[in-house]
């Protein structure tokens, strides 16, 4: 049994109703020059890593009081006394493997658990708010794929209603290509898409926030 189940299990034992809905979002450990990196090379890695910061409390405040239950998938390690508080977010080891490999160990753990509508974030993008996460979950009442665009290429939101093997697979991640390999996998589906949002990654990101520009020296 995976550890998303058995703290699913513990949940019920412990008669805490289990939601249909099940937010899962994925984070790393804010360390020095490992987080933001392409931003880090424009601003030095202390203030992407001051950015960073930044942005996991804007994704906690955004996350925090949606209507599902919530779970926190780490990087290479746990943290257990961070912004992530265990009162309110289930936390996971992500498996070793590229990001779709990670995405769909993720998408069916919360599936063989018995959710039956997932969706997934990031936790470094700005523009996302508590609003769009639940408009994300009320649409997948009505669609099998919701999906979030980003201005990059990529996405910031996935929505499923049940597992879909090739939107994991075969994907040029961290491209500009991966949205449009994701919609040619879900075409025949029936499919709502998102605004389009801006991800953090470069100096030129920044200014279009200018609560970030008080982060470059």
């Amino acid at each position: 049994m995976t550890n998303f189940g058995v703290v699913f299990l513990q949940m019920q034992k412990r008669n805490i109703k289990v939601m249909d809905k099940c937010l899962l979002i994925f984070t790393r450990k804010p360390e020095l020059g490992k987080v933001k990196t392409r931003l880090a090379k424009d601003i030095g890695d202390q203030n992407a890593l001051d950015v960073y910061k930044h942005l996991l409390t804007h994704s906690f405040n955004s996350s925090k009081d949606v209507n599902a239950d919530k779970h926190v998938w780490y990087t290479n390690e746990i943290l257990h006394d961070d912004i992530w508080c265990s009162n309110i977010f289930n936390k996971h080891l992500q498996p070793n493997g590229d990001l779709g490999y990670k995405m769909k160990s993720a998408f069916q753990s919360a599936f063989e658990s018995g959710y039956k509508n997932v969706v997934i974030i990031g936790s470094d993008l700005l523009d996302i708010d508590q609003e769009l996460i639940d408009n994300a979950f009320r649409l997948l009442g009505f669609y099998d794929v919701v999906l979030g665009p980003a201005k990059d290429g990529g996405y910031y939101l996935l929505g499923l209603n049940e597992i879909m093997n090739p939107i994991f697979k075969n994907k040029s991640w961290g491209t500009e290509d991966v949205f449009n390999e994701t919609m040619a996998d879900v075409k025949a589906k029936n499919l709502a898409i998102l605004e389009y949002k801006n991800d953090i990654d470069h100096v030129k990101d920044l200014e279009q926030h200018p609560e970030l520009l008080k982060f470059i020296n």
